[in-house]
């Protein structure tokens, strides 16, 4: 589940071995999920309770950073990264929960510097979302960032050997992810929202359009360089509205090979009737999400 400042995004897939991922639920609503009352309309609507449950954050309600991995026993990770941490946040780091996530390194390089990311989200934010959520009787099972969402559904897309590039947007803005073997090795927002793509006047999409290559254009030479031995072999965008032409201008400005995904490539909606284009775009990440299979650990 995915509240947005439109409605709320509700998706389920259960994984198939040796075929696509099954799409059960795929669904946009209207109504809010900002307080009890209407999270619990929401869970009798689509029959939440039985599933087990999980909430994307959004952007504003986290700081994701990169920090050198501290020299100490994994059991105190986290308290050290907290301390490493406590000047570079907006917030103070006593109101913050904070998660770490390995950026794995080259296995043929020499140096073992590890680096981490490391999410730290608003207590308050949390709080208020397992209240509700307690209330609504819909325990949930994990807190997740768009990042990890998005990283979910690059694995399915990646070429063996290859790197690649996804990028999406919604009302927050562009995400860009930079992804190898099924993990994640860098992101980037881009300050464009979708309404912004949508505009009638050409000139302002133009500007619009030429922001976000010169982003992607200093994101992949930054990513080559940090990542050197990761080659990025394409470009995929997930799926926008048809008048955003974005695939195309990008294609003739960047060295990669752009495409827009095809969701029917990599997940089936067979018994997801109502999970139309409209409905799979504004799910994006929320889909990507409910792929998530790691354990949760406590």
């Amino acid at each position: 589940m995915q509240h947005t400042p439109d409605g709320v995004c509700l998706a389920h897939v259960r994984r198939v071995t040796d075929s696509k991922p099954l799409v059960t639920m795929c669904a946009f609503s209207r109504e809010s999920a900002a307080d009890a009352p209407a999270l619990d309309k929401l869970v009798k609507e689509y029959g939440l309770g039985s599933y087990r449950s999980s909430f994307l954050l959004n952007p504003g309600d986290y700081q994701m950073l990169v920090v050198e991995a501290p020299n100490v026993p994994a059991a105190e990770l986290r308290t050290a990264v907290r301390w490493r941490i406590k000047d570079m946040l907006d917030f103070s780091v006593d109101d913050a929960t904070v998660d770490v996530l390995e950026i794995p390194a080259d296995k043929n390089a020499q140096s073992r510097k590890r680096s981490l990311y490391t999410v730290a989200a608003r207590n308050d934010v949390i709080r208020k979302c397992m209240t509700d959520f307690d209330a609504a009787k819909l325990p949930v099972n994990v807190i997740d960032i768009p990042e990890l969402a998005q990283r979910n559904i690059a694995s399915l897309l990646e070429d063996k050997d290859r790197g690649l590039a996804l990028l999406s947007f919604d009302e927050n803005g562009g995400l860009l992810t930079f992804t190898f073997d099924g993990e994640l090795y860098s992101s980037r927002h881009i300050d464009v929202p979708l309404a912004q793509l949508n505009q009638s006047d050409s000139e302002q999409r133009q500007r619009h359009y030429d922001r976000i290559t010169l982003e992607l254009q200093r994101s992949m030479d930054s990513f080559e360089r940090q990542f050197s031995f990761i080659t990025i072999n394409k470009l995929v965008l997930a799926p926008l509205p048809p008048e955003v032409n974005l695939e195309a201008y990008l294609a003739s400005n960047l060295y990669l090979p752009v495409s827009t995904l095809d969701m029917d490539e990599i997940f089936d909606f067979s018994t997801a009737p109502g999970a139309g284009p409209v409905q799979r775009m504004q799910c994006f990440l929320t889909l990507g999400a409910a792929l998530r299979t790691e354990s949760v650990t406590q």
